[in-house]
């Protein structure tokens, strides 16, 4: 690859260029790409999960993998953020599926302390929390990771379509299903949460 098509690839993923520095022995970027890359990797397990130990997990092989495929990887064939949503996407499927469509128990989900907040408050955004996370549990898992993918990690369509290997329409059409049945599931609660906007 020439200088010119080098740079753009940088400017267009930065992150490809620091796994291309970390395939070639640069520990300083391996530093970099972990912390870029761990909250974007555990935020979705977690959300998608509701379980701190096995998003960390899952954060933590989808990172192995990416550390593996560096001395491979082809700039301009995907994102690196893109290929890593993929493969937590896809670890978190299989752990779904492994302990069934049991939910995990709230009260196992533990919530971090923000001494800013009232206690009160707290209350109320742990309520909150807690609420929709128990209605995405409900969801199909195709359903909760797009809504997930859209809604709370903020990817357009087209980056959630490559994630999880469907069309556009179908992640539309996912994303759209999603939000119907988390707003039916959560409807009622709108008063207990301290919601009072349409």
């Amino acid at each position: 690859m020439n200088e010119r098509a080098s740079s753009d690839v940088d400017r267009d993923d930065p992150v490809a260029a620091l796994l291309s520095r970390y395939a070639q022995g640069d520990s300083a970027a391996a530093r970099l790409l972990t912390i870029q890359l761990t909250p974007l990797a555990y935020g979705h397990a977690f959300r998608v999960l509701g379980d701190a130990a096995e998003a960390e997990d899952v954060a933590q092989e989808a990172l192995m993998r990416l550390w593996k495929v560096a001395p491979d990887w082809r700039e301009g064939d995907a994102k690196v953020s893109t290929w890593l949503y993929r493969v937590v996407a896809n670890l978190c499927i299989d752990r779904l599926r492994k302990r069934g469509r049991g939910a995990i128990p709230l009260e196992d989900i533990a919530e971090p302390a923000d001494p800013t907040e009232s206690a009160a408050t707290k209350l109320q955004h742990k309520a909150r929390r807690d609420a929709l996370q128990s209605a995405l549990n409900v969801l199909p898992e195709r359903q909760r990771q797009a809504v997930v993918l859209r809604h709370i990690d903020g990817l357009a369509n087209s980056e959630i379509a490559t994630i999880l290997d469907v069309s556009i329409e179908a992640v539309e059409s996912l994303t759209a299903r999603g939000k119907q049945a988390l707003a039916k599931l959560l409807r009622g609660r709108r008063d207990a949460l301290g919601y009072d906007d349409d």
